[in-house]
């Protein structure tokens, strides 16, 4: 199917979108829950509609996900394209290292794959390992195939440490579902308490590297543009929590002003809020502290 032109997958993607909302609805009741939570004061007619411009958007996804398989380098340069590139080039020239936040809105798969192409640091890509091990594999040949160095989450930091040759933009999509309740960074997002991964702020804080916010924004259909934000160039001088704070400010903005483009079939808050919250912040702020030093604004 890779090989079709984008018209045909696209005319497959309209068929299966009729399937997965009206025949054999997938994951409806999540979708339609998490966006009761997420904006409580739109109505159910609204919230339908936004549920039908999801799955619209999901069956988009697919069909260009498909498609970004075998996709050439000049097809996907055309339609993966940055509005201010400026920000990477500068830091470019800088030597900086650059830690690039982004997450599961619009095609982020375009993304991996274009990353390399887009901008002048080597692409690393930080990423669950599939369960599937032959998929795994063959997903991330693909994803690689135009520079882009795909890492295993449990080995990330051997890899970086051997990239010193060249500046490198570490691309961390950070909205996934975290893991130990004493090591996520809680915070309100979309009108609830909910967990976040903190690895990136510590890793900026390890690395020194520069912290970029990428948002893609949809031109047309199967063409994106890159908005980046600059969050920070000195990790070790912000106060605890801000990078991460940052980033989920950002993204929630962005979610708000198009809720379909966001991935709301995954169970976003299925963690359960601790008892002893308070306790746990206090506690991640503490060794965070312990670790990188205090800051005046902390």
């Amino acid at each position: 199917m890779s090989y079709m032109p984008f018209g045909l997958i696209y005319l497959f993607s309209h068929f299966f979108y009729f399937v997965i909302f009206y025949i054999f609805p997938y994951r409806k009741k999540v979708v339609l829950a998490n966006l009761s939570a997420a904006f409580p004061k739109m109505d159910q007619k609204e919230r339908t509609k936004t549920a039908k411009e999801f799955y619209r958007y999901l069956t988009f996804l697919l069909a260009e996900s498909i498609k970004n398989l075998t996709i050439s380098e000049e097809s996907l340069r055309k339609r993966m394209i940055v509005r201010n590139p400026e920000i990477m080039d500068r830091l470019y020239d800088e030597g900086r290292q650059v830690l690039l936040l982004s997450s599961h809105y619009h095609n982020w798969e375009m993304l991996i794959t274009a990353q390399n192409l887009v901008f002048k640091h080597q692409a690393i890509g930080i990423g669950m390992p599939m369960s599937n091990k032959f998929w795994d594999k063959k997903i991330n040949e693909r994803r690689e195939r135009f520079g882009m160095k795909v890492v295993n989450a449990n080995n990330y930091k051997n890899v970086l440490a051997e990239q010193t040759d060249e500046p490198t933009a570490t691309l961390i999509l950070g909205d996934q579902s975290p893991g130990k309740d004493e090591n996520c960074y809680w915070v309100d997002f979309l009108n609830q308490k909910s967990a976040f991964y903190f690895g990136a702020e510590i890793l900026a804080n390890q690395t020194g590297a520069a912290v970029v916010y990428a948002v893609i924004h949809c031109t047309k259909r199967g063409h994106y543009e890159i908005e980046l934000r600059e969050i920070t160039t000195n990790p070790s001088a912000e106060p605890y929590g801000k990078i991460t704070s940052d980033y989920i400010r950002f993204l929630e903005e962005d979610i708000k002003n198009k809720p379909s483009a966001w991935l709301w079939s995954h169970k976003r808050w299925k963690k359960q809020i601790p008892d002893d919250l308070g306790t746990l912040q206090s506690n991640h702020e503490a060794r965070f502290l312990k670790r990188f030093g205090k800051r005046e604004d902390s």
